[in-house]
């Protein structure tokens, strides 16, 4: 499929999507969107592809925050749609894709932006990253899950002053709340995140699914049932025989 304003690479069973708006620093528009939104269907059908990372072209912006110019003009209805849609349709998609994705977050992760890369299981940020929600600053809140994403990878005391206040912190404090897992030179993040697809991508696909489903409902009351339901299910596929045979013989699976 032809896409816009995405670009789409694929090695070693990882795909790599590109959100390709230099102009306008990566910004986030519906067109992006449901670019990725179908990007993610695809690759998720695409048995040669275990891992994702998404990241922003070139070496100043992941995503500087959502293209403003078109909701300017919206009304309370409009406004929840687009709130709603992006939610349904993208945001939401990638935490709970039976894939890994992981955002390697060059430069500005701002509204939207972050809102993209908290979406993402993993975050890797390079040292010039700079990350925040600036929705307040515009009369506005965090519409694709930023409220509810952040104090759950940082703490709400954290999220509500990084919220509030609107200020965007760096990569290195990032990483010290853990907002991202690790920090890099922006010259090797993208390779280092291959690096980490590439280990992931060597385990069994049927584990490391039901293990994101798992610990997604890690702070609902379903929570402790489904690992117990999923350890067991997994013990009557392939992925587990093959894992458990290769243990025993000393050698590597083959997933």
């Amino acid at each position: 499929m032809a896409y816009e304003n995405i670009l789409i690479s694929n090695e070693e069973k990882t795909a790599v999507i590109t959100i390709n708006r230099p102009h306008s620093l990566n910004a986030l528009n519906a067109l992006t969107i449901s670019e990725i939104s179908s990007a993610l269907d695809e690759l998720q059908n695409d048995a040669e592809t275990r891992v994702i990372i998404i990241t922003g072209s070139g070496e100043k912006s992941f995503v500087a925050g959502a293209d403003i110019k078109e909701f300017s003009d919206f009304n309370q209805e409009k406004a929840e749609e687009l709130a709603r849609t992006g939610q349904n349709n993208l945001f939401n998609k990638i935490e709970n894709l039976n894939k890994p994705v992981i955002a390697a977050v060059n430069g500005f992760a701002l509204g939207g932006g972050l809102e993209l890369a908290m979406s993402c299981h993993i975050r890797y940020a390079s040292d010039n990253a700079k990350l925040g929600l600036p929705e307040v600053t515009l009369g506005l809140i965090p519409g694709y899950g930023g409220t509810q994403r952040l104090p759950k990878l940082v703490g709400k005391g954290i999220a509500n002053e990084m919220i509030f206040s609107a200020k965007m912190i760096s990569a290195q404090k990032a990483k010290e709340i853990g907002l991202v897992n690790e920090v890099f030179p922006i010259e090797e993040l993208l390779a280092k995140t291959k690096e980490l697809a590439s280990t992931i991508a060597r385990n069994s696909p049927m584990a490391v699914s039901k293990a994101i489903k798992a610990t997604n409902l890690s702070d609902t009351e379903r929570g402790f049932e489904t690992e117990i339901v999923s350890f067991g299910e997994l013990f009557d596929m392939d992925d587990k025989k093959e894992g458990v045979s290769a243990f025993l013989e000393k050698r590597k699976p083959n997933f």
